[in-house]
């Protein structure tokens, strides 16, 4: 098995948005905001070489959308999806699994491409995983939510015939367990990859940075904030106990960190490169 890091961009977001309650004063020592209080946040996806499978988790944003919502989240930086995928010796076609851990438009944008005035799969030879309940929750979203969810991100991937769906407790492929997360989004999907001598998560958004380790640290997006708040109480608890090793999407900064117990709850450990352990 071999893992690559595809980076697709950075994007920014509103700070205070990023960290919910807690104050400016605190998170901006970890996460600078710019004078117009947005913070900039990567969207860092994981391909998984395993035997015939070429596996993508997650493709973020893409690049179908019009000027005016690109002017919203200030896409900027010179990776994306399709050079990204070069760089490691592969394109899009080569894809054969495209695993989402939601379908908030920052995850799966760039799984669908405008050719012409028609939608279809970025990935044409791959299955889309996602699961009955979240898509049911995407496809039929919340007013909170309904921004985050764009039809045009989601819909062609069913039309196609490409969409399958993950049945609870079961994983697609051998080396991976999933771990279903439900306070940011319902049922977000959250990969454990086991790797070599390593259990390395794919953290999406139940841990968007290492800024966002403390419990309190939730972000202004989550539906159910108190059920973040018992999820990474358990996740991270898991994660120092057996040495997790967490890949970061959205850390600006950081690929991958470990955590461990401290007399203050669970903190950072380390920060390192996915390089440094392959």
């Amino acid at each position: 098995m071999n893992l690559h890091v595809i980076n697709t961009g950075f994007f920014k977001l509103d700070g205070g948005a990023m960290f919910g309650v807690v104050p400016k004063s605190i998170w901006q020592k970890t996460n600078p905001a710019d004078e117009n209080n947005l913070c900039s946040w990567a969207m860092r996806c994981l391909l998984i070489e395993s035997g015939n499978q070429l596996i993508l988790i997650d493709n973020g944003l893409g690049d179908k959308q019009d000027a005016k919502f690109f002017s919203h989240y200030y896409l900027y930086g010179e990776d994306n999806l399709v050079n990204s995928l070069r760089q490691e010796g592969f394109t899009t076609q080569d894809i054969t699994d495209m695993f989402l851990t939601h379908l908030h438009f920052d995850h799966c944008g760039g799984g669908v491409k405008r050719v012409g005035d028609k939608l279809i799969p970025a990935f044409s030879d791959a299955t889309y995983w996602s699961n009955a309940d979240h898509w049911q929750w995407a496809t039929q979203p919340n007013a909170r939510e309904k921004a985050s969810f764009l039809s045009e991100n989601i819909l062609p991937m069913q039309q196609s015939g490409q969409l399958k769906f993950i049945a609870p407790g079961s994983s697609p492929f051998e080396f991976m367990d999933i771990f279903y997360a439900s306070g940011h989004t319902d049922k977000m999907m959250i990969p454990k990859i086991r790797y070599k001598n390593h259990t390395i998560c794919f953290m999406a958004d139940l841990l968007p940075s290492v800024g966002h380790i403390p419990l309190p640290y939730v972000m202004g997006y989550d539906t159910r904030p108190l059920i973040t708040l018992e999820e990474k109480a358990a996740f991270l608890k898991e994660a120092a106990d057996h040495n997790y090793i967490l890949f970061l999407e959205h850390d600006p900064v950081n690929e991958c960190c470990t955590v461990k117990h401290t007399e203050k709850g669970v903190r950072l450990d380390r920060t390192f490169s996915l390089n440094e352990i392959l």
